[in-house]
């Protein structure tokens, strides 16, 4: 199921409706993509809102969701829109809406399973391959240590007045948590549109119609969407410490420790695991169940379920993600 656009004849505004939807596998975050509106660079799920038959944005999402890709969304919740002035230049040539301006609501959708697909175009993937340098579960990325930061430096290099410079190198720094600055896993948008203003993805040549140099990092995106999931990949990441939404991504009966992997996935980072259990004691997020998982091999571990009857209460914020000291 193609998108296509029908441009608006005074060259105003046509209305887009894009969607990252995140779920989990074996604890891994996935999200879902599609062969792309070129059919060459992969996709989020997307479509134009149509007026006359879409009662709400929302509704048109949802249509747009399952027709492309089978997928019947459940929680979801508006992301950001999307209009920077230059987008429209790709998205409007992939869906035959050129001359028109092309403005994109996305949204925010999360699943408990990466279930099977109908759409032939469709798949699930991890969401590190876009964004390499933001997985810090194995220690720091070589890609960040060895290539971007050197290409960053670089950049800043570049500036030809002192004081742009020295703010380039400031930037980088504290984006990147370079040079002694802490790394914030929330910024991640901020990352990704640090290295596109630096030409260090493939998104920027070819938006400026030029062909991508040696240095280019993360797998591309059509149009800006690969701007969009890493907008969603910093919401999420911040909203899970504030609001228990990392529980719309586990199954009814889960482990601690299939928990634990699913939010160090989210935040890129490893967590202190007895400091995260003590953490959702406090918080009265999990009540056991008494039943233990069947497996071979090892201790059983108890299933564990999501006490929502915490969040009813009004007590219930977030989690708290404790990192390892030298993560």
């Amino acid at each position: 199921m193609k998108p296509k656009l029908d441009a608006d004849p005074l060259g105003r505004l046509v209305v887009g409706l894009n969607a990252v939807i995140f779920a989990a596998e074996d604890g891994e975050l996935n999200v879902l993509v599609t062969e792309g509106l070129d059919g060459r660079q992969p996709a989020l799920p997307f479509g134009p809102f149509d007026p006359e038959t879409h009662r709400t944005f929302e509704i048109g999402l949802r249509e747009w969701v399952r027709g492309q890709t089978g997928f019947e969304l459940g929680y979801v919740e508006q992301l950001y829109t999307f209009g920077d002035r230059g987008r429209e230049a790709p998205v409007a040539a992939l869906t035959g809406a050129d001359g028109a301006r092309v403005v994109s609501v996305g949204y925010l959708g999360l699943a408990p399973e990466a279930r099977v697909l109908k759409g032939a175009d469709a798949r699930w993937v991890r969401w590190s391959r876009f964004f390499p340098w933001e997985d810090h579960r194995d220690g720091r990325p070589a890609i960040l240590t060895d290539q971007i930061a050197p290409a960053l430096r670089s950049w800043a290099d570049e500036a030809a007045a002192p004081g742009r410079r020295a703010a380039r190198y400031d930037r980088v720094r504290l984006t990147f948590g370079l040079d002694g600055a802490p790394w914030n896993e929330e910024r991640a948008l901020d990352r990704y549109e640090l290295l596109y203003e630096a030409g260090l993805v493939a998104e920027a040549s070819r938006d400026r119609g030029e062909e991508p140099g040696d240095a280019v990092f993360g797998e591309a995106m059509a149009s800006d969407h690969r701007r969009i999931l890493a907008t969603a990949l910093s919401r999420l990441r911040g909203k899970i410490k504030y609001r228990p939404v990392v529980f719309e991504l586990t199954p009814e009966l889960f482990t601690l420790s299939h928990l634990q992997k699913l939010v160090e996935s989210i935040a890129g980072f490893p967590l202190h695991k007895q400091n995260f259990r003590r953490a959702l004691d406090r918080a009265g997020f999990v009540d056991g169940t008494g039943r233990m998982e069947s497996r071979t091999g090892g201790r059983p571990a108890e299933l564990h379920r999501f006490a929502r009857e915490t969040v009813r209460s009004g007590t219930a914020l977030g989690l708290t993600i404790p990192r390892l000291k030298d993560a």
